[in-house]
């Protein structure tokens, strides 16, 4: 068993939206690492991070996203750090993998001030150029697709990649 495709991106490249859209347009399921997450733990992912601090959340990630590659098969939408890690990286490794590529300005109007996303708390605008700008090159090393997001709507993007797919 393994995902019709994995969806990952930054903070408001669209994960989440697009990925509940295609996942309809194909008529499969559609899953979030991110709620796996909060379900295990037993609370939000901010919670997370001001408890347990970023590592337990990441240890929390890879374990997650390890056990949905190898239980789900619909559209499943990783969070945007998931692949730093180099075990995520390595067992996306055959699988159809999409990167919603995001330039700064639109994740900033996606994203907003960050309201629920640790990692932006402090400066959002300079902290999600950082997380692009160091993120980019893992995200295009995974990918096997990679869609542009800018100016587009997400049903658009849904449409692109159910045919692509």
């Amino acid at each position: 068993m393994r995902p019709r495709a994995v969806l990952v991106g930054p903070p408001g490249a669209g994960k989440t939206t697009v990925g509940g859209l295609l996942a309809e347009a194909l008529g499969v399921a559609f899953r979030d690492v991110d709620t796996d997450i909060e379900a295990v733990a037993g609370k939000p992912i901010p919670e997370i991070f001001f408890d347990e601090g970023e590592e337990h959340f990441r240890k929390l990630e890879r374990e997650a996203v390890a056990a949905a590659l190898s239980s789900f098969d619909g559209v499943l939408a990783l969070g945007g750090g998931a692949i730093l890690a180099e075990a995520t990286r390595a067992v996306l490794a055959g699988h159809t993998v999409v990167y919603l590529s995001v330039q700064l300005s639109d994740a900033v109007s996606r994203v907003g001030l960050g309201a629920g996303r640790p990692l932006l708390a402090l400066n959002p605008r300079a902290t999600l150029k950082y997380l692009l700008d160091q993120r980019r090159p893992l995200y295009e090393e995974v990918a096997t697709v990679t869609v542009v997001t800018d100016g587009r709507e997400p049903e658009e993007i849904a449409a692109e990649l159910a045919g692509r797919l």
